[in-house]
């Protein structure tokens, strides 16, 4: 397999180990009752501001595998953006690099480099948090396309791409330009493991109205579909007579999709469709309660599906009327909303690292809103306007905000196809149900890219509604490690967080507290027959020695017990299964 070089890969792929374990710490909970409370929400909910190198590692004893959709729209190194990430990558060279603030001045063919360090050890740990059957998602463009895609195959495995989907992002040429005006970019979709990933997008009520009943079939709506299919396959080249009594024969270079005994078999069970006159060539009739529950995407998705950059600016301004916000291309939540919809799961733990104006929170609450789902979002952003920008749209979204204006939208739309025109009165219903309806002025139908729309214009003077959700706010804090060589434990840090990683180091699972209260305080848990303890205090050095041993009640077929010392005899402890782990020496660094 072809693989992907740049200055510096050797230092950063396995810098993701090297990273410093830092805890979070919960600043503040909202939710939609009471506003901004001191008290966590445990909704699942969680905004996180920090480097998204150190709090992607701080969300790996909570999260590892368990993320279920990850969506990232990283710096896309075109020279005019700037991007600061403090990697301490122990390289001078790398140091060097990440002194400076990446920018326009030249083509500085080191910047690709620099792009590709910053971007390999987060991808790594995206990996290592996503499910087994979890998607990976990544915005980009062709400045570092041509990059990313060799990394991605070279961290998530060839076998493991899904595809590059384009989003066409712009609905016009921007005539400044000197050679191409470029109007799309990619979403570069891969998969943890391919064999345990579906993809469907729920279907719409548009898909289903391309299902009719012209014959009153008793079992179900229909759709008629070729009977005929390439290449030719010899025995299901044959003669079909029409109730007509016209021959038909598959067209040149095509054979009939089934052999002629399946043929009459299907026919006789009222499978076969000839046409109102019984004189067409046949086809096979598709019944909607035997199609896929869902529909499979397309690789892509034009702007009147899931909107354009100018509908992302809008939406951002009409959340901050008042600002000028930093985002030369946001993506449009109704963009996010499809990626999150390609994986129909409705208790879904979604991620987005590079958070920005936390479009990915705001699809995630629309999209709950809309199917009644239970959806979670984590976001992280590094910049300080993680509070300012990021959860202040999620508070509004959340609580509703102030609006005065006309509001305009498409209320719904049609595809013109055979069944939609067929089914013309159900388009006037529409219309004329919203026409009625005294929130909206203005309804009128228009073509809209394609299709038959109902637009109507919503005249407001006060507030747009929020959503009912609730998140909790956190920073990144203390190391757990600290000392030249991070070779100490931090006696700042609480001893839960502290118990937390124990766990997770051992048992690679989230850590719960004990319900057992009779096994003590030095009691972690039980997993698969293995007890673990930790026995530590900060204000004194302890001892695994028999009297602390007749402590423990926990029955258990082994035992990993954590202390300063030991004084029982190494045979003692082989024939009580015991293993005993130096604080701090023995505490894995992961």
């Amino acid at each position: 397999m072809p693989t992907l070089n740049w200055i510096g890969k050797d230092k950063v792929i396995n810098h993701h180990r090297e990273v410093p374990f830092k805890i979070l710490e919960h600043k503040y909970g909202f939710n939609s009752t009471d506003g901004q409370v001191n008290e966590p929400t445990n909704s699942g909910n969680k905004i996180i501001h920090g480097d998204n190198l150190e709090a992607l590692k701080a969300l790996l004893p909570e999260y590892e595998g368990k993320i279920d959709i990850e969506y990232i729209d990283p710096p896309y190194n075109t020279g005019k953006e700037k991007w600061v990430y403090t990697d301490n990558v122990n390289h001078p060279k790398i140091s060097k690099w990440f002194e400076d603030v990446v920018g326009i001045e030249g083509e500085d063919l080191s910047r690709h480099d620099k792009w590709l360090c910053m971007m390999y050890p987060r991808l790594k740990l995206l990996h290592k948090l996503l499910k087994d059957d979890g998607i990976f998602f990544c915005s980009i463009d062709d400045y570092e396309h041509g990059n990313l895609k060799p990394m991605l195959d070279e961290i998530f495995g060839t076998q493991n791409f899904l595809n590059n989907v384009i989003w066409q992002r712009a609905y016009s040429p921007i005539n400044t330009k000197k050679r191409f005006s470029p109007n799309h970019d990619y979403i570069v979709c891969y998969a943890k493991n391919k064999e345990k990933v579906n993809l469907l997008l729920p279907r719409t009520e548009d898909a289903n109205d391309r299902y009719s009943n012209p014959d009153n079939d008793p079992r179900d709506v229909w759709k008629s579909s070729d009977l005929s299919v390439g290449p030719i396959v010899e025995d299901q080249v044959y003669e079909i007579i029409t109730p007509t009594g016209r021959s038909v024969w598959p067209p040149n270079g095509y054979c009939w999709r089934v052999k002629k005994d399946k043929f009459i078999e299907m026919n006789n069970d009222n499978r076969i469709w000839w046409g109102e006159t019984g004189n067409n060539v046949p086809s096979i009739k598709r019944f909607l309660s035997e199609v896929k529950e869902g529909i499979t995407p397309m690789t892509v998705w034009t702007y009147d599906e899931v909107g354009h950059t100018q509908d992302a600016k809008k939406e951002i301004k009409e959340i901050f009327p008042d600002s000028k916000l930093p985002f030369e291309t946001p993506k449009p939540t109704t963009l996010i909303e499809k990626i999150l919809s390609l994986k129909n799961k409705r208790d879904a733990i979604v991620l987005d690292s590079f958070a920005g104006t936390a479009t990915t929170g705001h699809a995630v609450l629309n999209l709950n809103k809309k199917d009644g789902g239970n959806r979670k979002f984590i976001l992280v952003e590094l910049e300080d306007y993680a509070d300012t920008i990021t959860a202040e749209r999620i508070k509004k979204i959340i609580s509703g905000y102030k609006f005065k204006g006309n509001k305009r939208s498409e209320l719904a739309s049609f595809s013109v196809n055979i069944t939609n025109l067929k089914k013309s009165n159900k388009i006037i219903d529409s219309y004329n149900s919203f026409s009625k309806d005294s929130k909206y002025s203005d309804v009128t139908i228009e073509e809209c890219n394609g299709n038959i729309a109902i637009v109507g214009t919503e005249k407001i003077d006060g507030k747009i509604e929020g959503i009912s959700g609730s998140f909790d706010f956190y920073e990144l804090g203390k190391p757990l490690f600290v000392g030249d060589n991070s070779e100490y434990l931090n006696e700042e840090v609480e001893l839960e967080k502290i118990h937390e990683y124990i766990w997770y180091s051992e048992t690679r699972t989230p850590f719960e507290k004990p319900k057992n209260k009779d096994a003590g305080s030095y009691y972690l848990g039980k997993k698969e027959g293995l007890a673990l303890y930790f026995i530590y205090e900060k204000e004194y050095m302890t001892e695994l020695n028999y009297d602390t041993l007749a402590t423990i009640k926990t029955k258990a077929e082994q035992f990993i017990i954590y202390a300063d010392s030991c004084l029982l005899p190494k045979e003692f402890m082989m024939k009580n299964n015991i293993v005993f782990k130096k604080i701090p020496r023995d505490i894995t660094h992961f």
